[in-house]
């Protein structure tokens, strides 16, 4: 499993399971189709939108671990 981390880009989080999108937007950041959010760190984005990052971190990693135990 893939494990996502405050230095990975928006896009790349994104790519890893677009419904990841679903979580970045319920911790509060709106703006995961800005293209210019693409190409910022996790911790860069949430620290713009005064969000704490190691909370969406967590949010995050605990989504796709649920979904992988569901699929398994």
């Amino acid at each position: 499993m893939v494990k996502i981390t405050k230095e990975m880009t928006i896009g790349e989080i994104l790519n890893v399971d677009y419904d990841l999108a679903g979580v970045l937007m319920g911790g509060g950041m709106y703006c995961v189709g800005c293209p210019s959010s693409q190409g910022e760190s996790l911790e860069e984005a949430a620290m713009v939108h005064g969000i704490d990052p190691e909370l969406l971190l967590a949010r995050l990693n605990t989504y796709l671990e649920e979904k992988e135990a569901k699929q398994a």
